[in-house]
């Protein structure tokens, strides 16, 4: 009281430690709470879409590894299914025909298809580059009508042109006295079989190509190419120092997606002759797997087959997920 009176101001209060322990005590517990909001929100909102993938995709998935250990054997009203462990995997790993037939073609079709559909869709991106409003548009147009075709019409379209005796390009070799139209069966040989093949994947892939990269193509500023043409740098320069290091990511995302798609190319093959089972020589991963389990009632093999394909893809999409963030995080 002395104290106070003597210097006309009342002492500060100071709390004591006891008192500011709830304060603390909520605030944590706030922070938690807001924590755990941010954590499970996102899950939450995506729960209904992880649920209908998870039925679509995961449990059939499941279900075939499961068979591929199994030897299931269909039956009126059902199936019997006898376990196996590993027996499948191990028939199908220890097959020539796999390792000299299935994944050559699998692997070499798919990287020729891939080539040729980023070179392809390359170079008609850059023309629509170049050209006016009106025949960008028209070309535009022209080009997603090769991309809006099903599959099944497009390969049965081919198969016309080369079909033997009356096919375009079977009496237009004969005219020129390379073939005899009445006698060459392009479908027969795995070589020409499987070009054939790649000019329908190219043909049905490149527009998307095309169009993504053109979009790219947009966002490069002007000046990088006048600044490229006052150093003296030529078209082919320009496009490998200019418009490669720019629209990268652009390459990546077409390259890699294009990858996963050829590699699992089911209906090209199937609907050609010889590729429902007639041919063996032609098989590729799908086909060979469908064939194994439909056409010969082997579902362990064919599920066998399945799953190491369904592995070739993961990695695949591993590759391009692991390329997409080290860009990612480069362009930071």
């Amino acid at each position: 009281m002395k104290d106070t009176l003597v210097s006309g101001e009342p002492k500060a209060t100071i709390p004591s430690a006891r008192g500011s322990r709830p304060a603390d005590g909520g605030a944590e517990a706030a922070r938690r709470r807001k924590k755990l909001i941010t954590v499970t929100r996102p899950w939450l909102l995506l729960a209904p879409s992880l649920i209908v993938l998870a039925g679509l995709l995961l449990w059939p998935l499941i279900q075939v590894g499961k068979l591929s250990l199994q030897d299931y054997k269909v039956k009126f009203g059902g199936g019997e299914a006898t376990f196996t462990g590993f027996d499948h995997y191990k028939d199908l790993l220890s097959s020539d025909l796999l390792w000299k037939t299935v994944m050559p073609n699998t692997v070499f079709f798919a990287v020729a298809c891939v080539g040729l559909t980023v070179a392809l869709g390359t170079a008609v991106a850059l023309l629509l580059n170049r050209l006016g409003p009106v025949w960008r548009m028209i070309c535009s147009v022209s080009i997603l009508s090769a991309w809006a075709m099903p599959a099944v019409t497009g390969t049965y379209v081919w198969i016309w042109l080369f079909s033997p005796g009356d096919g375009m390009f079977s009496q237009l070799a004969d005219s020129l006295g390379l073939i005899d139209a009445e006698t060459t069966n392009w479908f027969t040989e795995r070589l020409p079989f499987y070009i054939i093949a790649t000019i329908n994947v190219v043909h049905h892939g490149f527009p998307f190509v095309a169009i993504t990269v053109f979009a790219g193509l947009l966002t490069i500023p002007k000046e990088l190419y006048e600044a490229g043409m006052i150093d003296g740098a030529n078209a082919w320069q320009r496009f490998w120092k200019i418009t490669v290091p720019t629209i990268k990511p652009v390459f990546l995302v077409v390259t890699i997606l294009s990858t996963i798609w050829d590699f699992k190319v089911f209906t090209q093959v199937f609907l050609m002759p010889g590729g429902s089972g007639d041919n063996p020589d032609v098989y590729n991963l799908g086909v060979y797997s469908y064939i194994e389990a439909f056409a010969k009632n082997d579902y362990g093999t064919g599920a066998a087959a399945a799953v190491l394909l369904t592995l070739l893809l993961l990695v695949i999409t591993i590759i391009y997920i692991r390329t997409l963030f080290r860009q990612g995080e480069e362009d930071l």
